[in-house]
């Protein structure tokens, strides 16, 4: 299963990030109306830039926006063996 954004409800209800309790985004329309380069900006320098990327790509799995992983999340380059 996924492991989607839990945003903290106390302090901001109306995150585009809440679900319902099936898991399903309760804000689709707000994703579903952004061209994919808004969905970029977005996910990197707005609202998601503080998200893993495990959990930026379970978010684009879900609106159906796949073909921007490599765009929004960045790799993950690990230093050589010593």
């Amino acid at each position: 299963m996924p492991r989607f954004y839990q945003p903290d409800l106390t302090t901001n209800v109306d995150s585009p990030f809440v679900r319902d309790a099936d898991n399903k985004l309760i804000r689709r329309s707000y994703w579903l109306d952004m061209d994919d380069r808004t969905v970029v900006l977005v996910m990197t320098q707005g609202i998601g830039g503080n998200l893993t990327n495990d959990e930026k790509r379970a978010h684009l799995i879900d609106i159906k926006r796949e073909h921007l992983i490599e765009q929004v999340c960045p790799q993950e380059i690990l230093p050589p063996e010593k």
